[in-house]
């Protein structure tokens, strides 16, 4: 009797993957070579967005407190008496022509129209930068990494070039005119390779220890209130502390100076509610972002795919309902516009920021300050990130290369340029696109994923936007904690390692800013390595000549000389 054998036929996904892998696309995306398939890339592309989607409303939110193209002429004349701004008809009353305090408290109401309408625009500048910039990645450079308006760049356009409600030294025209110079500039450096030599004399030790460091950064961020589930807050003491408290019992700050006649005067915007007054530890949302933390977690121990997904559509979901504790949607004026079942399709054309810059203001000192600022947070903080994610994902050879360096190169300085010209502040590649990468994501096709989802959002802004700081939060904890891996590679028991690379990881956290923690693992190298290498020229030249009594060659020349090759080995990408 013969016993028939069936093969098993392949599932659909399975059929669809191999599919794709064979076609022209695959093989031009590389599917195979790197171990991928189309439907992991789709994954890694929707997580990717998921955990970046905050920045459709932060960096509109952040932009437009710079009053953005709005000015005084948008500023409507009122009454005398408030009263009667409808008909300003009567004895002793007369109609206010505005002056530029039209835009401070108490706003006009014709600024504030402006404002909202042009938070709309920016709202689909950030898209339009966004979708392009990883077109341009995952189409040339084949990589999984998305771009969009970069947080930090963003706040130094708006509060310190700009300045709130314009009150800066340059106007928000002439600052896109200084991002688009910056961004043509970039894109020079990029393409005649100066900016990948710029990158391989940031030492190899600072290098490895700045993905270990951006890991914290991203950690840190998910542990904050504005960003990410809460649990640290302000102190006035210890500068941070524990939180976790309830909306409720958060105090907003400001900078306030004292004159010498006892008024009290506001400095500085105030800010979000960023300390906690009592019941630490009470706040809903937090534990419920914990719960989302814990449910990633435990499907990473346990291997399961999408895990990061299911964490920020779980918590996501249950914030979505209205009237409970942890709702993303609060009965107050700003939750009922944004509640997404009013609003879940608009489609919203760009009005004013794009194609508004100037050059009026090139001939300010204030201009050029902040070109060259943009250029240099570019060179050191988007360089620094592109390397990370390329080690993170395992791109990277023993000199530090990748395949797609230059045209990674090239297309975050070219998105640079398109976000200039739609309207936003510089665009540049997202550390988040560090969780699409731990879904299994290592082609373009990711990128491409996260820019069909900024295509989504032309038409679901509203309801994308609604994911809530603490689903995203448990994330970037997550992907911190995976970041950290890179610290083995450093010699920890080698004090000129180890001390540059730990200034390294712990700056970029705790001054918020990824190029300042290369500035100070890179200049602490320097100065421990400086004696040696100054020495080793020295001997060189036979300037400084070292030996032993008993004629055989030993002494300061032999050590400095090895010291010198020991510290080229670390340069060395």
């Amino acid at each position: 009797m013969e016993i028939e054998y069936t093969v098993p036929q392949p599932s659909p996904l399975t059929r669809l993957n191999t599919f794709v892998a064979t076609s022209r696309i695959g093989k031009h995306f590389k599917l195979t070579e790197r171990n991928t398939t189309f439907t992991t890339e789709l994954r890694a592309g929707t997580t990717t967005f998921l955990t970046m989607a905050y920045i459709l409303a932060v960096n509109a939110t952040i932009l437009s407190d710079s009053g953005a193209t709005c000015s005084v002429h948008n500023c409507i004349p009122l009454c005398s008496n408030p009263s009667f701004n409808s008909n300003c008809t009567g004895p002793n009353l007369h109609l206010i022509i505005p002056t530029t305090s039209c835009k401070f408290h108490p706003v006009n109401p014709g600024y504030t129209v402006c404002l909202q309408r042009v938070r709309k625009d920016l709202i689909v500048a950030t898209v339009v930068s966004s979708l392009i910039g990883c077109v341009i990645m995952g189409t040339f450079a084949n990589l999984p990494l998305a771009l969009a308006p970069a947080m930090g760049s963003n706040a130094y356009f708006a509060y310190t070039v700009v300045g709130f409600h314009g009150s800066g030294k340059v106007s928000y025209e002439s600052a896109l005119a200084a991002v688009f110079v910056e961004g043509v500039l970039f894109l020079l450096i990029s393409a005649i390779g100066l900016r990948a030599k710029l990158a391989k004399i940031v030492p190899k030790l600072v290098r490895i220890s700045s993905s270990a460091g951006i890991g914290l950064f991203l950690a840190f961020i998910g542990l904050q209130n504005n960003e990410g589930i809460g649990l640290i807050g302000y102190s006035s003491s210890t500068l941070v502390t524990l939180a976790a408290c309830p909306e409720s019992s958060r105090a907003k700050l400001a900078q306030v100076i004292t004159l010498p006649n006892g008024t009290v005067s506001v400095l500085s915007n105030v800010s979000s509610g960023v300390m906690c007054v009592g019941n630490r530890m009470e706040s809903p949302t937090f534990w419920l972002g914990v719960v989302g933390f814990v449910i990633i977690s435990y499907c990473l121990v346990k291997n399961v795919k999408g895990s990061i997904i299911y964490g920020i559509v779980f918590v996501t979901a249950v914030s979505l309902f209205r009237n409970t504790q942890v709702t993303a949607f609060p009965n107050t004026p700003e939750g009922d516009s944004s509640y997404y079942f009013k609003t879940i399709v608009d489609v919203h054309k760009i009005r004013s920021p794009a194609g508004a810059l100037s050059f009026s203001g090139i001939n300010k000192p204030a201009f050029w300050e902040a070109l060259i600022t943009f250029l240099y947070v570019d060179v050191l903080d988007t360089t620094g990130t592109l390397y990370s994610m390329a080690k993170f994902a395992g791109f990277t050879d023993e000199n530090g290369d990748f395949e797609g360096q230059y045209l990674a190169f090239m297309s975050d300085a070219a998105a640079i340029v398109v976000g200039s010209l739609v309207g936003t502040s510089p665009v540049t590649a997202y550390l988040e696109s560090s969780t699409g990468i731990r879904e299994g994501g290592r082609t373009g096709i990711t990128a491409l994923t996260v820019a069909g989802c900024f295509m989504v959002a032309f038409f679901f802004t509203p309801l994308l936007a609604s994911i809530p700081a603490w689903a995203v939060g448990p994330a970037l904890i997550v992907v911190g904690v995976l970041m950290m891996r890179s610290v083995v590679e450093i010699d920890w028991e080698d004090m000129r390692q180890a001390i540059p690379a730990f200034v390294t990881l712990i700056l970029m956290p705790l001054t918020y800013s990824i190029a300042y923690g290369l500035i100070g693992g890179i200049g602490t190298y320097m100065v421990l390595n400086f004696w040696d290498w100054g020495e080793g020229v020295l001997c060189k030249f036979g300037i400084v000549k070292g030996g032993g009594s008993d004629g055989s060659v030993r002494g300061s020349c032999v050590d400095k000389e090895s010291s010198v090759v020991e510290s080229r080995n670390v340069v060395e990408v």
